[in-house]
């Protein structure tokens, strides 16, 4: 497939010149995606008005949407950095490779990093990516920017297919397994009606808190909870229930996820 690119960092170019209608169209069509603008979720709040764990979360959140403020590749990049680290771990991955190969910018007084694209790292080898600190990471790394780089991906494509042909072609990505590819479907492709915990056992265990007050209960379990509870909306419920829990923590620490976190 030809890869068509979703990289609002290409397709704005920072021009001071401004962009052309049709830019500045696939630039609105783009971020109406990737924020949600556009979806009709009222049926989900309509049908858990009084559930024990929405109910509050929707008090604080009501009308908020999955966003997805990444591209395709950028979260790949953050899912494969995020594997068996903790939360300080994949910062410290995070700012090595923005310091390396992304381009900083400055806006309203504060600087900040862009994404490099996949064909940035072209010419790196897993060598030069080692040496960022990102350990057998860099092999993920470097073999999936050269998917996109190579047009071996279309993320535009892949918002048209089934959950189930979107998990396939995910899943052909190196290194990408069924988790990080349940990732992607809720949280990128917007697949409400998909959640799994097979690999990870980080949510596990703060689902394990907020659902049963337990500190660990069998992801089987939970996932059976979610589904009967919320059906075709559990991924969304999922996003809400962990959303709000993490304002609230943000408000008033909360120690035992502050002991999860260790950031």
């Amino acid at each position: 497939m030809k890869v068509k690119s979703t990289n609002l960092r290409s397709n704005s170019r920072y021009t001071q010149k401004g962009n052309s209608d049709s830019e500045t169209k696939e630039v609105v069509n783009e971020l109406a995606w990737r924020y949600g603008f556009d979806e009709d979720i009222s049926g989900f709040f309509k049908e858990f008005a009084g559930d024990k764990f929405l109910k509050p979360a929707f008090k604080r959140l009501r009308g908020s949407r999955v966003n997805c403020a990444n591209s395709l590749y950028e979260l790949l990049i953050i899912s494969i950095v995020l594997q068996n680290a903790t939360v300080k771990r994949t910062v410290q991955m995070m700012n090595n490779l923005f310091e390396a190969y992304g381009t900083k910018l400055r806006f309203d007084d504060k600087e900040l990093f862009a994404y490099w694209n996949a064909e940035d790292l072209d010419n790196v080898s897993e060598e030069d990516l080692k040496v960022l600190k990102v350990s057998y990471r860099a092999k993920m790394i470097k073999r999936v920017s050269e998917a996109f780089a190579r047009g071996h991906i279309d993320e535009l494509e892949l918002r048209r297919m089934s959950t189930e042909e979107a998990r396939k072609e995910l899943m052909k990505l190196y290194g990408v397994g069924p988790a990080t590819a349940e990732n992607l479907l809720g949280g990128y492709l917007k697949r409400y009606d998909t959640f799994d915990l097979k690999g990870k056992l980080w949510e596990q265990k703060i689902l394990s808190r907020i659902l049963f007050k337990k500190r660990l209960v069998p992801a089987d379990e939970i996932i059976g909870m979610l589904n009967e509870t919320y059906g075709k909306w559990r991924g969304l419920a999922f996003h809400y229930i962990f959303t709000d829990l993490f304002w609230r923590h943000k408000e008033k620490k909360i120690g035992w996820l502050e002991k999860e976190i260790r950031l």
